[in-house]
């Protein structure tokens, strides 16, 4: 047997009874064919990664907000806790004032005269976002420069005057309320309206 054309000549293995024998690859085997996407075929896989885009963006932007709501209610809930630590482990009363005007919020101690507190932490609330004091029917609310402030004994409950709930809301109106506990030892998150 020979091999002719272009094709070339290759010796297979030497077979147990020792006899060489001669391989003819066919003409086809020889060049190599390359696997490739035609344009028609991309440009259909393009057009449908469009509209399942399409389709997922409204649910991915409702998530996204939905998610900045939810980390801002931690972090608030946060702050109450670190509030309530403070007062107890300092034996100093603790005010966590809301500014719903300017979207913000902080922590400082109640001191009395030019003594500033060292460690007064302010926060501010993503621009999609609100915050608001929900509940000031006491009769002598808490305040702090004007604005109402939820106030922590140094025993660590929360004072009688202070706001019962606060409100966190996104531009989709979604809500979630921080609400005082009923025996008055702090605050939780909601999410119906107390």
């Amino acid at each position: 047997m020979k091999c002719t054309g272009r094709e070339s000549r290759v010796e297979s293995r030497v077979p147990a009874n020792g006899a060489n024998r001669l391989f003819c690859p066919r003409p086809s085997a020889l060049v190599p064919r390359r696997a490739a996407f035609t344009l028609i075929e991309l440009v259909l896989v393009l057009a449908l990664l469009v509209v399942i885009t399409s389709l997922a963006a409204p649910a991915m932007a409702t998530f996204i907000r939905g998610r900045a709501l939810d980390s801002e209610a931690r972090r608030l809930f946060a702050l109450t806790h670190a509030a309530q630590s403070r007062a107890v482990s300092e034996g100093v009363p603790m005010l966590l004032w809301v500014d719903g005007k300017n979207g913000a919020y902080g922590l400082t101690a109640e001191t009395s005269g030019q003594n500033a507190d060292p460690k007064a932490e302010s926060l501010t609330v993503d621009d999609t976002l609100q915050i608001s004091v929900l509940d000031t029917t006491v009769s002598a609310p808490t305040t702090f420069n004007n604005l109402p402030a939820i106030h922590f004994l140094p025993d660590g409950t929360v004072d009688e005057d202070s706001p019962k709930a606060l409100q966190l809301s996104d531009s989709a109106g979604v809500t979630r309320w921080l609400v005082e506990t009923p025996n008055h030892a702090g605050y939780e998150v909601s999410d119906t309206k107390p």
